[in-house]
């Protein structure tokens, strides 16, 4: 489903994209794809960075748990 919005976008970036015949609607969708997939990853990382830092943490003191079985 897709909604209508009206936005304000450069004027140079909208006569490129026309000069390159891209569709100006489908680019700014998939530029706020990105933005949206990118601040969730930062968010994600805030969140769990305790955990993250205990888990780095026990494998710099214990190793990987499963090292005696890796083949390099």
């Amino acid at each position: 489903m897709r909604k209508a919005k009206n936005v304000s976008l450069d004027v140079a970036l909208v006569a490129m994209a026309k000069e390159l015949g891209l569709n100006v609607s489908r680019g700014c969708e998939a530029g706020l794809a990105a933005a949206i997939a990118e601040e969730r990853r930062k968010r994600w990382l805030e969140e769990n960075q305790d955990s993250i830092d205990a888990s780095n943490a026990w494998v710099a003191d214990h190793g990987l748990p499963l090292e005696k079985y890796r083949l390099a």
